[in-house]
């Protein structure tokens, strides 16, 4: 028998401790305060979960306020099982007991991983356990569809560096694609790639990434290429380049709902319809993951090696030569613990905890979804979730001493934002009317799981 998803406000029933006030919020501007020292992937400010997968050292309490980030694993995800999934609120950063973390309600159907969307929520997002520090990564996919639904596949790194696949529910044979350095926004980073229909039929997408080019494919033919001598920031003094260890992350989000703002809901395809026939069919918009596999890059030396158990960051610039690849470890005792004190509510002897509570320990909330439940009565299927991105963006950083001829930006000093051309229009600040979806899935995310 299948059965409708619960919508995602019945779950945060059991969050509302963790909203009882409002987490700190933090940028390049404004670090997080010593008792809350970890920035998540959402711009708040907290300590266990928050210091793990998409910690921000950059606008942490310090660098070393984040825990470091498991190395990359060659690995093959079959989609079919969610044993190996756990939502954020259960993971402590053991990457070998656990594959996928995330939020929202992701299902099993056919064989595969359906990520949905049910009415007023903010939909679903999966991110890898292990990050990959350069490497190429292949997933099977049909997308979501409907105005204002957007489905993503994409790599996002810590620091904000970020390779997307996107998709936009009304558009159907278009896939599109985009890169950011340090969530620095460039309106010339976007490309389109032709699809035929990404919601009815399957396609392989895969992201090929060296520390040289990127490479967007579409079931095995290469649709577009960007390579990194095409990014130098003169003003800067960098590589406009992804080029640090990221997730991967999978998602669907309401990229149409009505809050958003007007450029968002515009890029989007216009205001998503909660009363839609694919609502009433299903229960829920929804997006079909098959097999994604993770190739780490090969290299004996840094940039990109994969010879230990963790990265971590040795400078606040955040670029490829700050990339530590270390033996730290990467698991806390307990979501009262930190990159500088992972034993923090470590179990006693006794067997009591030295800490009973903390205040915003669980990013975005603490949506607790009911795991592995039944399919729905369609053969369609589509991925995607609350995306990936960072509405806190991320500056770029000058390096004074850099020189165009290398990619180690073993530099100088931060100072600037700017894009590829030296021009800075926002202080690199992601705004809301950004051409591209992840960077709201973050105001989504948060807003959607204050007022559901």
């Amino acid at each position: 028998m299948l059965r409708s998803l619960l919508p995602l406000g019945v779950a945060l029933l059991g969050a509302t401790s963790v909203l009882a006030v409002d987490p700190p919020s933090c940028s390049l501007d404004k670090k997080c305060p010593e008792e809350a020292p970890c920035c998540s992937q959402y711009n708040q400010c907290g300590v266990g979960a928050f210091c793990l997968g998409g910690c921000d050292p950059r606008m942490s309490f310090s660098i070393d306020s984040c825990v470091p980030a498991p190395v990359c694993k060659d690995k093959t995800y079959k989609m079919d099982s969610l044993d190996r999934y756990k939502h954020i609120s259960e993971y402590l950063g053991d990457s070998s007991k656990v594959d996928w973390v995330g939020q929202g309600e992701p299902l099993l159907y056919n064989g595969h991983t359906l990520l949905t969307m049910p009415p007023k929520s903010v939909g679903t997002v999966l991110a890898t356990t292990t990050y990959m520090w350069y490497g190429n990564v292949k997933a099977r996919i049909k997308s979501s569809r409907g105005a204002g639904v957007v489905t993503a596949f994409i790599l996002f790194g810590d620091v904000k560096d970020e390779i997307d696949f996107e998709w936009v529910g009304v558009d159907l044979n278009t896939v599109q694609t985009n890169y950011y350095f340090q969530g620095i926004t460039d309106y010339g980073n976007t490309g389109n790639l032709t699809v035929d229909d990404s919601y009815n039929k399957f396609h392989d997408y895969e992201i090929q990434w060296t520390p040289d080019e990127i490479r967007w494919l579409v079931d095995g033919k290469v649709g577009r290429v960007k390579k990194r001598s095409e990014t130098w920031n003169a003003k800067t003094q960098q590589w406009n380049f992804p080029q640090t260890p990221s997730r991967v992350q999978i998602s669907i989000w309401p990229g149409g709902l009505e809050t958003n703002a007007k450029g968002t809901i515009d890029w989007a395809g216009g205001k998503i319809d909660w009363n839609s026939d694919e609502i009433k069919k299903y229960g829920y918009y929804f997006a079909t993951f098959g097999e994604i596999k993770v190739e780490c890059w090969k290299t004996d030396k840094a940039p990109g090696t994969n010879k230990g158990v963790s990265y971590y960051y040795n400078d606040i610039r955040a670029t490829n030569d700050t990339v530590v690849d270390s033996n730290k470890p990467t698991i806390l005792k307990s979501f009262l613990g930190t990159g500088t004190n992972m034993n923090k509510g470590e179990t006693t002897q006794s067997g009591s905890a030295s800490q009973t509570s903390a205040i915003h320990a669980i990013p975005g909330g603490g949506v607790v979804g009911s795991g592995n439940a039944p399919g729905v009565n369609n053969g369609g299927s589509s991925s995607g979730g609350p995306d990936s991105g960072s509405n806190s963006g991320g500056g770029a950083v000058a390096n004074p001493g850099c020189s165009s001829d290398s990619f180690v930006q073993n530099c100088g000093q931060a100072a600037t934002d700017g894009d590829s051309n030296g021009n800075n229009s926002n202080n690199g600040v992601r705004g809301a009317e950004r051409l591209g979806a992840s960077a709201f899935a973050v105001i989504i995310g948060i807003a959607g799981l204050l007022f559901l």
